[in-house]
């Protein structure tokens, strides 16, 4: 399936028409019901692993190191096993491949409530997050094969964007907070009722898994999509998979741009997100000025997200990236300069909606764009970028600002302390805007150059 990419289809169409038009495809909606169980599953799992380690670490010397080793845990597995995912999602068939995750993260999160140590969670937890990086690049991949038309791509990621860091998230926590007050409700009284109640929802989390797998075998077997044309070729090796899958991405001025656009976007966002609290204090915040630019952020997203298929009908899908990414960048730049609060809280917002247009933008060029035999690899080659980049970013953030320390400038006889934030900010900026420039050239009413024989 190849789109024109020119954001015009169905631009007559209302969003809820166009809401309404992909939610009446039968296994796009079953498959956006699965969504929601695994996303549930990942909001859950990071309150209930949080709570649980925090219990089972007690007495041991690194327990103050614990709640971090389970973001960490969660993180590192993006970066080692995103590509192997997308070659699966490519070469295999892509339900199973979702099955076999599914099946997995459920057993995971049930040996991790039946054997209750420390080291076996840490290690289980691992293991779930290769299996989402598995899981992750066949389910996206595999969504445009489920739609009626092109254009109804942009629409079918928002929605999956939506319910996973919308409904899903509200859900997830929602249901910890009922799992967490049913002894309450019970009468129960007991000095471990913190760590049942984390092991109670790590089993739930389990089952969540574990339903979602039976749905994807049962429910949805269009999934498969081309697998019986993958599976039934000799074709080449994982290796040799990866590699062309990196040559083309690079060797291709549409796909390199999406390439630098997205790593100077998650420098940026890595950025901010490392050195968000210190910048909250010298806007003279305290944890509530904190709470509130996150808030912006995700209003922003949310924003961006929603307006993105109305901006493609002015823009080629393919210069909207570009803009959207320098927007981002300029907007991170006016945050620097920022003097008050409700000033930086506007200026984050602008920054927020214009990555939700990007990031989606970019989601609906692959999936548009993109050959059903190379799809799985480049949404692997996003993620992995996502992972490594953030991660890097968000340590090296804090490191540049406590290497860069205040300082005091003076300007017609007068001095004005600069936080060390506000330059580390500003070079973000720069570096997403100019990375948002080159991907503009590169990317600007680009055709896709044939696919090689990737098996």
């Amino acid at each position: 399936m190849v789109a024109d990419g020119d954001g015009s289809g169905g631009a007559g169409r209302s969003t809820a028409r166009r809401i309404r038009a992909v939610l009446s495809i039968g296994p796009f909606r079953r498959l956006w019901g699965v969504t929601f169980l695994c996303s549930v599953g990942d909001w859950l799992s990071l309150l209930a692993l949080t709570g649980l380690v925090t219990k089972l670490a007690q007495g041991y010397g690194w327990e103050g190191f614990a709640l971090s080793a389970v973001v960490l845990t969660q993180l590192l597995p993006g970066v080692l096993f995103a590509p192997l995912g997308g070659v699966l999602a490519d070469r295999f068939d892509r339900r199973k491949v979702m099955v076999a995750c599914d099946l997995a993260r459920g057993g995971l999160f049930l040996s991790i409530a039946f054997v209750g140590t420390a080291w076996w969670l840490f290690i289980a937890n691992f293991l779930v997050g290769c299996c989402a990086m598995l899981w992750i690049p066949a389910k996206d991949s595999a969504v445009p094969n489920l739609l009626r038309r092109p254009d109804q791509v942009d629409t079918a990621n928002q929605l999956g964007l939506v319910m996973t860091y919308g409904i899903a998230t509200v859900s997830g926590f929602s249901l910890y907070s009922l799992i967490a007050g049913i002894p309450g409700y019970l009468g129960v009284r007991d000095g471990d009722l913190e760590f049942r109640i984390a092991t109670i929802a790590v089993v739930v989390n389990g089952l969540l898994y574990l339903s979602s797998a039976v749905l994807i075998a049962v429910r949805i077997p269009e999934l498969s999509g081309r697998a019986a044309k993958r599976s039934g070729q000799g074709g080449p090796g994982f290796l040799v998979m990866m590699r062309d899958g990196l040559r083309y991405a690079w060797g291709t001025p549409l796909l390199r741009g999406l390439v630098i656009g997205m790593t100077g976007a998650f420098a940026a966002a890595g950025g901010v997100i490392g050195s968000a609290r210190l910048y909250a204090a010298s806007l003279g915040g305290g944890e509530s000025a904190y709470g509130t630019l996150f808030i912006a952020v995700f209003v922003g997203l949310a924003a961006g997200m929603a307006t993105a298929p109305k901006l493609s009908r002015r823009l080629t899908y393919n210069r909207l990236f570009g803009v959207t990414i320098v927007g981002a960048g300029a907007g991170l730049v006016v945050v620097s300069l920022a003097p008050h609060l409700w000033f930086a809280l506007v200026a984050v917002a602008v920054v927020g909606a214009c990555a939700g247009t990007a990031f989606l933008t970019g989601l609906t060029i692959i999936g548009t764009r993109v050959e059903d035999a190379l799809r799985g690899r480049m949404v692997a080659l996003v993620q992995s970028l996502m992972k490594l980049v953030l991660g890097l970013s968000t340590v090296l953030g804090p490191l540049l600002v406590t290497l860069v320390g205040p300082t005091v400038v003076t300007v017609f006889h007068r001095s004005f302390d600069i936080d060390a934030t506000r330059p580390v900010l500003l070079g973000a900026g720069a570096l997403a805007a100019a990375a948002g420039l080159v991907s503009y050239r590169q990317m600007a009413d680009r055709l896709l150059r044939p696919a090689p024989d990737c098996g």
